[in-house]
């Protein structure tokens, strides 16, 4: 995708062909910075931190964290302690443990001589792999998109997303966001709603970030504002990500999705998913099994901002003293989301839906 009119992925092979390099999330949108990650304890920090974030990037970056490791000790024993370290990073966001699972495979009989050259070139298919696998999502999604402007006749569509699940979730074109630059490309008018996503303000400064490079319109909102913005007749059409969904179609995503279905429900507004086949835990039946992540209490009674001179800051915003929570994800039941969108085509949200996909998988999602 495009920033300033210069392309760019969100993790790449170094120039020296032994790193990977990545955008620094935790610093946009005030500065655009490109870390080099030549260390699994590099990629561990990277995902753990939220320089990178996003179900599909942590696993992509995952995938070099192995690479990584197998420089410096490409024994069994390295490969097995390098998969523990990164899956330990962050417990909810299931592709992780996808692309663990993928390099074990793929190293799994490499010699030890050969698995450094192996290890980089199977994480850099993993990432060629997630775009091709995001750009399926748009295409197949910008039908719904078109159907609802042929509606409008020409009219902005006008579509409400939460937290960020763009190009800077992935390694290209992003889940949610996917359809809506297939769209804007296209010259379809569409305009997003964009959620703050408190406490870490992914879609204020994530989202609006990538959109603006991109040139398509947009308007943040806080994240209550959703519901209000549905009963006005506002919202043509949500359309979000999801970190792990489960074999029965429960979705956990960015905490506040549940409540931007349950209001999507009650206004008769289409609630959408948008997901690569990588994100599907096929191992749960059950949206109530996903481990569900708590992070820093100092993520929700701090804020970073930009001072008048430019300098950026973190302050306080709640009294001394008082305790927070931080649950970084909710689970939105199957029966709130009317369909998925995925790399395979769209389905309902439904265990049968998914099935239908991915027949090869009929038997978990019964």
């Amino acid at each position: 995708m495009n920033i300033d009119g210069k392309p760019y992925r969100t993790i790449w092979l170094g120039e020296d062909g032994s790193s990977a390099e990545i955008i620094d999330q935790t610093r946009l949108p005030f500065a655009l910075d490109v870390v080099p990650l030549r260390t699994i304890d590099d990629a561990a920090h990277a995902i753990s931190s939220m320089q990178v974030r996003g179900a599909p990037l942590i696993g992509a970056t995952a995938a070099y964290g192995v690479a990584l490791a197998m420089r410096a000790d490409a024994s069994d024993d390295g490969l097995s302690r390098a998969c523990e370290t990164l899956a330990g990073t962050r417990p909810t966001a299931v592709n992780l443990r996808w692309a663990l699972d993928q390099m074990k495979a793929a190293l799994g009989d490499v010699p030890q001589g050969a698995r450094v050259a192996a290890a980089f070139a199977r994480a850099g298919e993993i990432c060629d792999e997630d775009v091709e696998a995001c750009r399926k999502i748009g295409e197949h999604g910008v039908g719904l998109i078109r159907a609802h402007t042929e509606k409008k006749a020409g009219e902005p569509v006008n579509i409400l997303t939460h937290c960020n699940a763009g190009w800077l979730a992935t390694v290209d074109w992003g889940t949610a966001l996917a359809p809506i630059y297939r769209a804007h490309d296209e010259g379809l008018a569409v305009h997003v709603w964009v959620d703050e996503t408190r406490p870490r303000n992914q879609g204020a400064s994530l989202t609006a970030f990538e959109l603006g490079a991109h040139g398509v319109p947009h308007t943040i909102i806080a994240d209550n504002t959703g519901g209000h913005l549905m009963q006005a007749g506002l919202v043509d059409l949500c359309i979000v990500g999801t970190d792990r969904t489960t074999a029965n179609g429960d979705v956990a995503n960015k905490i506040g999705t549940y409540l931007k279905a349950l209001a999507a429900k009650d206004n008769g507004v289409q609630f959408f998913v948008a997901l690569p086949s990588s994100t599907i835990d096929w191992t749960l039946a059950d949206g109530r099994a996903i481990p569900i992540e708590e992070r820093d209490a100092r993520e929700v009674t701090h804020m970073t901002g930009q001072l008048p001179d430019g300098s950026v800051a973190t302050v306080e915003i709640v009294p001394k003293g008082s305790p927070a929570a931080n649950y970084a994800f909710d689970v939105t039941p199957a029966r709130l989301v009317t369909g998925f969108i995925t790399d395979c085509g769209i389905t309902t949200g439904s265990a049968g839906g998914l099935a239908m996909l991915y027949p090869e998988h009929r038997a978990k999602a019964a």
